[in-house]
């Protein structure tokens, strides 16, 4: 299953609200460097997240499940959002 390019604007859309989960949690910079550093694993974290869906719906709402599950199948989107926590311009 691949992101379609045609909903990378509404996926981008929610990567504020994401972001600031991640921040209120201290999670942002592990999160970064968890997606510069797993490489080809990010596709087997999207499935992961996916069928885990259930057990983090009380922590995460879907639409944010659905967003980093995206982003784990998108190499450039997950870069991009790696480089949005840092807080840095997305190339």
């Amino acid at each position: 299953m691949r992101m379609q390019t045609d909903s990378l604007p509404e996926a981008r859309a929610s990567w504020p609200s994401l972001a600031e989960f991640l921040r209120n949690r201290g999670l942002e910079n592990l999160t970064a460097w968890a997606l510069e550093a797993s490489g080809p694993l990010t596709l087997l974290g999207a499935q992961v997240l996916y069928l885990g869906s259930p057990l983090l719906r009380p922590v995460m709402s879907n639409g944010q499940i659905d967003v980093l599950a995206g982003l784990l199948e998108d190499h450039n989107e997950a870069m991009a959002f790696a480089a949005y926590l840092r807080e840095e311009l997305p190339s």
